[in-house]
């Protein structure tokens, strides 16, 4: 027979909650029988009194059950879901810039479709994100060209490491594994989309500076008679007094800065590519201005496309990576 397992102050307080490791705390109910669950209910409770920085849950029908399969609250459990809900692209996407709109014809049947024209320019890998090191898998891309003069010394000193020129833009691509990354210096030119595949872009909106409420948050406005002066477009009331706890709730809607924020527009289609000046339209507008950065990448919610545009380096690059991780 297994000695009992007194449980003590210092014991409670060295394990871990209930939720966490249930078997345990279901052991511990059958090695105790002359305690019931009030008592042990009860011995928890004055740890709880006596330790005021300490919580402790209570032994619980719900979370002591050996059945119950214990919480997988990590960074890889959540890389694994990540990559079992299929969701993350196969490969890197692109930087480009948003020129304007125009519209394309139909030859067979004379539809105008608009579109939106994003041009690619000096696009290259510049770096790097692997699960060991960091935690998920990624490509960094850099888009167009800085002067070194206008940069410190410390990201020239990252860029000349790099073996790549300074860029003017830089993000991440989240991929799948490491069959998603390229070499360090490739170039990514507009034939990395095919004409007919799906793709989502993220840009910022247009910036409206400070607004009001009514633009903002679409209000209604006050009447325009019937004794009102000079408050057709104001706010009113913010908050309640004592039904509301005499302050202004969190998260209510006023005046203040409009746009400027990160839009994305999913399943886009890629209605033609120039390779030769590095163009790529995409059917139905784009958020943000003439000049914005945008960035393309696979879409999410459409079947993957083929990747015949895959470099060829791309096995030996995934070999580097693997073994420097």
């Amino acid at each position: 027979m297994p000695p009992r397992i007194q449980l003590s102050h210092a014991r409670l307080a060295q394990l871990p909650p209930a939720f966490l490791n249930p078997t345990l705390y279901a052991s511990i109910a059958r090695q105790c029988p002359q305690q019931t669950q009030q008592q042990q209910q009860r011995t928890i409770r004055t740890v709880v009194k006596t330790k005021h920085h300490t919580k402790f849950l209570k032994l619980s029908r719900f979370n002591n059950l050996p059945s119950l399969p214990k919480l997988r609250a990590s960074a890889r459990s959540a890389i694994e879901r990540r990559i079992a809900s299929d969701t993350l692209p196969l490969r890197t996407g692109v930087l480009a810039t948003k020129k304007g709109m125009t519209a394309l014809y139909s030859p067979d049947t004379g539809k105008r479709t608009p579109c939106t024209i994003l041009q690619l320019d000096r696009v290259q890998v510049v770096g790097h994100k692997t699960a060991r090191k960091h935690g998920y898998w990624a490509v960094q891309v850099g888009y167009g060209h800085k002067r070194p003069a206008t940069m410190t010394r410390p990201m020239l000193g990252v860029y000349a490491g790099q073996g790549v020129a300074p860029k003017e833009r830089v993000a991440e691509f989240r991929v799948r594994d490491a069959k998603g990354l390229l070499g360090v210096g490739e170039a990514i030119t507009a034939g990395w989309f095919q004409e007919g595949q799906w793709v989502d872009t993220k840009s910022n909106n247009k910036g409206k500076g400070f607004a009001g409420g009514m633009k903002r948050h679409g209000w209604s406005g006050q009447p325009a008679s019937h004794g009102q002066s000079l408050t057709h477009r104001t706010m009113g009331s913010a908050g309640g007094s004592q039904g509301s706890g005499s302050r202004v709730i969190p998260g209510k809607n006023m005046p203040g800065r409009m746009g400027n924020e990160q839009h994305t527009i999913q399943n886009l289609k890629v209605l033609k590519v120039d390779e030769a000046n590095g163009l790529v339209l995409v059917s139905g507008p784009v958020s943000g201005p003439k000049g914005c950065i945008v960035k393309i990448q696979d879409a999410v919610k459409k079947p993957w496309p083929d990747l015949p545009g895959i470099l060829p380096s791309l096995e030996t690059t995934t070999q580097q990576v693997e073994a420097q991780t």
